[in-house]
């Protein structure tokens, strides 16, 4: 178990803390292991260790065997080190969880996997197996759906434990493992590692309610296999971490230590909003500007962003800071370059939207007015909400905020600019974003409005996000405001569907931000706030 920290030592293996202290100092200091800092916005920063080559060798010893045989049995070669490095966010995580479990039944053993849709196992005392999957922040929902479909196929765990980064994601998971023939429970990763094993905090597949991990461990089943797979081809043995440069001249694989967690929260906005403003990215982070300057410059050294001077500044991962997230997230690297790679096709003309590589990314750029905007927005919403008291608790890009649902024989969606929600104490509020330039005739408004209506004719908005989200939709100006709630009172009538819709338009909301009093909804020419109590 390498990067292991050393209370996570002392959990897994049943030694006491004061021990784990001990022991590692003293085989630091004979030159048998050594150590990596690392943190996340999650995990506090702690030394994460690992067996140096002469320790290896020393085990190869003492167990009789050759160190090429001790490479291959365990993940310590080169290569599983450059692979758990990787994967490093996903490693403390896996780690955290182990060491509730051992709190609970006492030493237990970690197994990573490199291409199973399992991310690891825990091996509990009497031979009970637990498999665990992780959905990283930038894993593609498809991407994602199929790692769950092959949980069904060969050998199976007694039970999986999966960690979800927000309760959208959480709630479809769920429902994709409704029918599946396993016992699984879900928890968002904050509250999995922050909560500890008495923290109710874990959802059954298929029963409404949250339980503690003892509850959840009680359930898996004593039976369970956990599937094999083959060793990499090379085992070599591992390198020293340390003597690489802390620059842009660092491999890729150790970019996940060399990176602090600020800089690591950047790396995911930019992911999530290419071509934004460094004021509204700046906005999104809550620092100041020297600060983001600070950040910048980091992510700049090592490759991972860039400004390009096109409409304005624009800052955007480059394709190095895309294949650091992809297999952080178990992504594949050529899939995000496809889409959302900003470098230019051809490096010889000026990049415009018609010279960039990425589907995706070329799109946002080619209305990049409309891009811009929907940053704004965003930004100055994160600024206000601070102001009020309210937490931004989740705020995702278009490519996330798409919801399919079944209509009838079919199955349909809608595609909003943005999906957020919003949190003060046991408050929440959720809400889709349409911006909306090119709805100015009667048609088309209907046209925008039909998705929500078959959207909000069903349970779904409920099941997907626990509370039905407001449809906040920005107008080109008052006029246009005027006559999309106009419409929009007479496809509601017409549908019989009550949809939560409130509607302003861009001058309105240059002056007042997104939570002033700007907001109105067909059948009432009131203007308010449209979140409560706003």
């Amino acid at each position: 178990m390498p990067f292991l920290d050393r209370l996570e030592l002392a959990a897994v293996s049943g030694m006491s803390d004061r021990a784990a202290y001990h022991i590692v100092a003293d085989l630091e200091r004979r030159g048998l292991v050594a150590s990596l800092a690392h943190a996340t916005d999650l995990l506090r920063t702690t030394r994460r260790w690992y067996p140096a080559a002469a320790g290896l060798r020393l085990v190869a010893r003492a167990e009789g065997t050759t160190v090429r045989g001790l490479l291959r049995q365990h993940p310590v070669s080169r290569q599983w080190q450059r692979i758990l490095l990787a994967r490093l966010n996903t490693v403390a995580v896996g780690y955290r969880l182990a060491a509730s479990i051992a709190a609970l039944v006492g030493p237990v053993a970690v197994r990573w996997y490199r291409a199973q849709p399992l991310d690891a196992a825990i091996i509990l005392p009497g031979g009970r197996t637990l498999g665990v999957v992780r959905q990283g922040r930038t894993a593609d929902r498809t991407g994602f759906a199929k790692r769950l479909w092959r949980l069904r196929e060969g050998p199976r765990p007694g039970g999986v434990l999966l960690l979800m980064p927000d309760e959208v994601r959480l709630r479809d998971a769920r429902r994709r493992l409704a029918d599946a023939p396993l016992t699984a429970f879900l928890a968002l990763e904050r509250d999995a590692i922050w909560g500890g094993p008495d923290h109710r905090a874990w959802r059954p597949r298929t029963i409404n309610t949250i339980v503690d991990l003892r509850s959840a461990l009680a359930a898996v089943d004593s039976g369970g296999a956990l599937p094999a797979e083959r060793a990499p081809v090379r085992a070599t043995l591992p390198e020293d971490i340390e003597r690489h440069a802390p620059s842009r001249h660092a491999p890729d694989w150790l970019l996940p230590v060399r990176l602090r967690p600020a800089e690591k929260r950047a790396l995911d906005l930019l992911a999530d909003w290419p071509w934004i403003s460094r004021d509204d990215l700046r906005g999104l982070l809550g620092v100041s500007q020297a600060r983001v300057s600070q950040l910048l410059t980091r992510l700049e050294e090592f490759g991972l962003s860039t400004q390009v001077p096109t409409a304005g500044r624009r800052l955007v991962l480059t394709d190095r800071g895309l294949a650091l997230l992809a297999r952080r997230d178990r992504a594949a690297v050529g899939a995000a370059r496809t889409r959302w790679s900003a470098a230019p096709r051809d490096a010889a003309c000026p990049l415009t939207w018609r010279n960039v590589a990425g589907a995706r990314s070329r799109q946002l750029l080619r209305n990049v007015a409309h891009t811009a905007a929907v940053h704004a927005f965003i930004a100055t919403m994160a600024r206000q909400a601070h102001a009020v008291g309210w937490e931004l608790a989740l705020i995702d890009p278009p490519h996330r905020a798409s919801r399919y649902f079944p209509y009838g024989h079919t199955r349909r969606a809608v595609h909003p600019d943005a999906f957020g929600v919003l949190r003060r104490g046991t408050t929440t509020w959720a809400f889709f974003l349409e911006w909306e330039r090119r709805a100015v005739r009667p048609a088309t408004m209907a046209a925008r409005l039909a998705p929500y209506l078959r959207y909000y004719a069903s349970s779904r908005p409920t099941d997907d996000h626990g509370v039905p989200p407001a449809i906040l939709i920005v107008a080109h100006d008052d006029l246009a405001a005027s006559h999309f709630l106009r419409v929009a009172r007479t496809e509601i009538d017409r549908s019989g569907v009550n949809v939560p819709l409130w509607v302003t338009h861009a001058p309105a909301l240059a002056t007042h931000g997104p939570l002033g009093q700007v907001w109105r909804t067909p059948g009432c020419w009131k203007v308010v706030s449209a979140i409560p109590d706003g």
